[in-house]
């Protein structure tokens, strides 16, 4: 079995199949700076390139800095993000602004220590607001690179654990140089996002199918190790529709929890959840979270009886950050731009 490639011959392997096959026109590659880096790679968790651009561009132009977005509404922020999901993403953001405001007079730290403290930071982002807007070493493993480095690697165990993620943080810090930075980071996460997929990769295009430790050993469909596979459960919830005056009453979810920030049709209380007659149901919807999945009814209701909330017009509806299942429902139910 041939041997892998050196940290060198690897590095420039991918840097030169990058340079002709590899992506360049996203729009935060362009004159990329650490807040525009920082944000594109928050949207781009758990969701896709394709989705992720127009929210990126939308974004910028109405939080075009750090003291934007710091000073910016928080349902204004909620606005921006809806529909990506995952809203911890967009308060974790806008906190990063405030502390670098803070701490930092409205600029980012140069160096991977400093800028893994900001709010909502890992040690992945960390390494790409360093390798794609200072072009310097700033090693990364995210899904790309993990699938990439379990295959060329031949990598055996699931990534997630932690004696597997120690394995391939090692592999991207001995692999890392100290040149062509960008070029290199935006080669590993075009690899795997074009190439090495996650089903039917294009093994035979690949600059490193021949030192390739799993497609020598025809282990590249049993590479990266899957999860064992969980059973998702249901859970029931019930949401009140009270309407009055071509008024709707919503609610700011609370944090931590689902859906924080957002306004919401009134959840009830697990505990008072209960059975209903038809003619109390408004409709029906369904939502599948990361574990598990949501079953919900929706209930007409005449009075708030209490409630923490307010009512809102049609227009105002329109403004505000709700999260998709529910922007879906009230769109359905009272014709609103969706």
């Amino acid at each position: 079995m041939k041997a892998v490639l050196s940290p060198e011959h690897f590095n420039s392997t991918l840097v030169n199949w990058a340079s002709t096959h590899g992506r360049h026109d996203l729009p935060w590659q362009q004159n990329p700076t650490p807040y525009s880096v920082h944000v594109s790679e928050i949207m781009l968790q758990q969701t896709q390139v394709t989705t992720v651009i127009g929210y990126f561009q939308r974004w910028m132009s109405a939080f075009s800095n750090l003291l934007a977005l710091a000073q910016a509404d928080e349902d204004e922020v909620m606005s921006h993000w809806q529909g990506l999901g995952y809203y911890s993403r967009a308060r974790n953001l806008q906190k990063a602004a405030r502390y670098l405001v803070d701490e930092f007079s409205g600029h980012y730290p140069r160096t991977l220590k400093q800028i893994e403290q900001i709010p909502g930071v890992g040690r992945y982002t960390a390494g790409a607001i360093v390798s794609f807007a200072y072009d310097e070493r700033g090693p990364i493993v995210d899904g790309n690179v993990r699938r990439l480095f379990c295959r060329y690697f031949a990598i055996e165990g699931v990534p997630s654990t932690t004696a597997v993620n120690k394995k391939l943080w090692e592999y991207a810090e001995r692999y890392t140089l100290k040149k062509d930075c960008r070029a290199y980071a935006q080669s590993l996460l075009d690899m795997g996002a074009t190439v090495c997929t996650p089903k039917n990769p294009d093994c035979p295009n690949c600059p490193l199918m021949d030192s390739c430790q799993a497609y020598q050993s025809d282990k590249v469909a049993q590479l990266p190790t899957p999860k064992p596979k969980k059973s998702t459960p249901t859970k029931i919830g019930q949401f009140l529709w009270i309407e009055q005056n071509h008024q709707l009453y919503l609610q700011k979810r609370p944090a931590p929890g689902i859906w924080a920030g957002l306004w919401c049709l009134p959840q009830l209380a697990a505990e008072q959840v209960c059975e209903i007659s038809p003619s109390q149901r408004k409709g029906t919807f369904k939502h599948v979270f990361s574990h598990y999945k949501l079953d919900a009814e929706v209930l007409n209701c005449k009075q708030t009886n209490g409630l923490s909330g307010q009512f809102f017009s049609i227009e105002q509806i329109k403004t505000l950050g709700l999260p998709t299942p529910i922007r879906k429902f009230i769109s359905k139910h009272l014709s609103l731009a969706k």
